[in-house]
């Protein structure tokens, strides 16, 4: 049975923990919220996007001058995955489960024969994948240091994907992130993002009316793929911060009430030793006097 001091070393250890994890839950807590405001503000903005270009697309007649971003290169050999994790851990399995799609996803690729290269945004996912997939990881950027998320991140991210993909390095581009659902939930996500993929029919109001553009659809299209390019990896990457600071939350309260479950079963088994020990000494104390 372990001494009394070193229950006692153990009781105070535990406690410091406790401590910790509490105070980064509740750091958690308070940029969660900022976060979170950040995240359902972009939605309806990128959601918009989306649905005019979707709009546009469908009224693309066959033969027209399409922009290479809606149309493609007309092959899918060349994939290049988009991960978007977070850069540091003490999340429970946010950045697992993602990651965890992503192998799958290259497994399948490989195995049929497509070429794969992979863009980490975040260090987390860079240093998971790299265990297996080291050969694949083409590029990466990294947010750590930032209090607060900008459009730039999301164009410096865009700039190097339309990069890869101009210079014939990529034919089709999906991006993993987690889709924040709610506090306890993240939901690992893909994404098409290049070339632009129809995501859902266009309602029957906004398919039969008609409209006339000025400039053309191909000239108006060509100037937002790419911005809603960027507009998509930015919704992404908040919701990815959103999910993160909810994920870090959630670990620490669990974190806390196991080191508190803990600290209770530590004190039981210290008053036992206690007791145990006093006991000890006074039978020998008793047994001494008796012989005499």
């Amino acid at each position: 049975m372990p001494s009394l001091k070193e229950f006692r070393v153990r009781i105070e250890s535990v406690k410091s923990t406790r401590k910790i994890t509490s105070a980064m839950k509740m750091v958690a807590a308070s940029k969660l919220k900022r976060a979170q405001e950040q995240a359902e503000a972009a939605q309806p903005y990128a959601e918009r996007m989306a649905r005019m270009l979707e709009a546009l697309a469908s009224k693309i007649q066959a033969g027209a001058d399409v922009p290479k971003l809606l149309a493609g290169t007309g092959s899918e050999h060349k994939q290049l995955l988009v991960v978007v994790t977070s850069d540091r851990g003490l999340c429970g399995g946010f950045n697992g489960a993602l990651v965890r799609e992503v192998r799958r996803r290259v497994s399948m690729l490989l195995a049929g024969g497509r070429e794969v290269s992979i863009l980490c945004v975040g260090r987390k996912g860079r240093d998971l994948l790299r265990r297996d997939f080291a050969q694949y990881i083409v590029d990466y950027v990294e947010t750590a240091g930032k209090k607060r998320l900008s459009f730039n991140e999301a164009r410096t991210v865009s700039d190097r994907v339309m990069a890869r993909f101009e210079a014939g390095q990529a034919d089709v581009v999906t991006m993993f992130y987690n889709r924040f659902k709610s506090v306890i939930a993240q939901v690992p996500s893909e994404q098409q993002i290049v070339p632009f993929k129809h995501t859902r029919p266009m309602p029957a109001d906004v398919s039969k009316a008609v409209y006339e553009f000025e400039p053309s659809e191909e000239q108006i299209l060509s100037d937002l793929l790419p911005r809603n390019l960027s507009v998509q990896i930015f919704r992404a990457m908040l919701d990815s911060a959103a999910g993160e600071q909810a994920a870090r939350m959630t670990a620490m309260d669990n974190a806390t009430r196991n080191a508190s479950d803990m600290i209770s079963k530590l004190t039981l088994r210290y008053n036992r030793a206690r007791q145990a020990y006093i006991t000890k000494e006074l039978i020998e104390i008793i047994s001494g006097a008796e012989a005499l």
